[in-house]
């Protein structure tokens, strides 16, 4: 929830100003904004399903 509103924000505010308000590190924002699948990450998310054996 933190790092969504970081992501909201940042366009108005500095993400080291809205990380540290919000007790989070600048860092921990950044390494989860670009893990794929993550929302507001960078990274692509798979595009299909692994599949499973049956």
């Amino acid at each position: 929830m933190r790092f969504r509103l970081i992501d909201a924000e940042k366009d108005h505010h500095e993400v080291s100003l809205l990380a540290r308000v919000l007790g989070v590190s600048r860092q921990g924002y950044y390494a989860r904004a670009t893990t794929p699948g993550r929302p507001g990450s960078g990274a692509a998310p798979l595009l299909e399903p692994v599949a499973t054996p049956s």
